[in-house]
């Protein structure tokens, strides 16, 4: 069975479905590596502990967790087939000691619009996992737990955005030039996972330039550190998949093998 890569990709709000430059990218990660057998999904938008997994059934409902966007967006579907078996795996490879919990609640759209680009057919299973902590070091062990899925076919995707700073936009247009906050914590970020120093991104608070105004909080960045997590070897640089900027954030989007 092939081995699947790990992704952390910006998944963006309702409206990048119409934007083609992203939609595009998106198909073209999906098409540059192999079918995946099932998608585990970490979201920015479901922050939850313990660990809670998605609704496995079929055609489980989505949740439209935003407001103000095209009566469009509240009515599409994504529906994906029974994960029931990815769920007890991730049952088996979570230890004792991290508590697991099971719900009834479907795929955010930090899950659901990439997927509906990257996977438009939904013929694959997908669960999602709520990120339990911000704690990079926690959120690095949990990637390295749920590893061994990439060797069962399972890709594992963080779905966030590299920076995230909404109340300082003052330029909504998708074109916008990039805020020099939004463009310095790109750069420092870029610098670091190109010299793959987990070190230095798990210390972002402390080490990267205008984390306060790209990160005023920090859910769309740290599920980077489960992605991160499950890579084969973590000195290994990733490989950035998305670079560039809407409405001035910073899209930046990679892989681990």
């Amino acid at each position: 069975m092939t081995t699947m890569p790990a992704l952390y990709i910006g998944h963006g709000a309702p409206m990048l479905l119409d934007d083609a430059l992203w939609t595009a990218q998106l198909r073209t990660i999906a098409g540059d590596i192999a079918t995946p057998k099932g998608i585990l999904i970490v979201s920015a938008h479901w922050e939850s502990a313990p660990i809670t997994l998605s609704n496995p059934a079929a055609h489980s409902p989505l949740v439209y967790d935003f407001s103000g966007f095209d009566r469009k967006f509240f009515e599409m579907t994504y529906k994906s087939p029974d994960a029931s078996a990815l769920a007890t795996r991730i049952t088996e490879l979570m230890p004792k000691s991290q508590p697991l919990r099971q719900s009834q609640r479907g795929l955010d759209h930090g899950a659901w619009v990439p997927l509906r680009v990257m996977y438009p057919k939904a013929d694959i299973p997908v669960l999602q996992m709520s990120m339990p902590t911000s704690d990079p070091g926690a959120l690095l062990a949990i990637g390295n737990i749920l590893k061994p899925l990439r060797d069962e076919g399972i890709l594992i995707i963080g779905s966030g955005f590299m920076t995230h700073g909404l109340p300082y936009l003052r330029d909504w247009r998708p074109d916008a030039d990039a805020p020099r906050w939004s463009s310095e914590f790109d750069t420092w970020a870029a610098e670091a996972l190109s010299r793959g120093d987990i070190d230095a991104l798990a210390n972002y608070k402390d080490l990267a330039p205008a984390v306060k105004y790209a990160h005023p909080t920090v859910e769309h960045f740290t599920p980077l550190f489960i992605t991160l997590g499950a890579a084969t070897d973590s000195a290994t640089a990733p490989k950035t998949l998305i670079d560039g900027y809407f409405m001035g954030l910073s899209k930046r989007s990679i892989l681990v093998h």
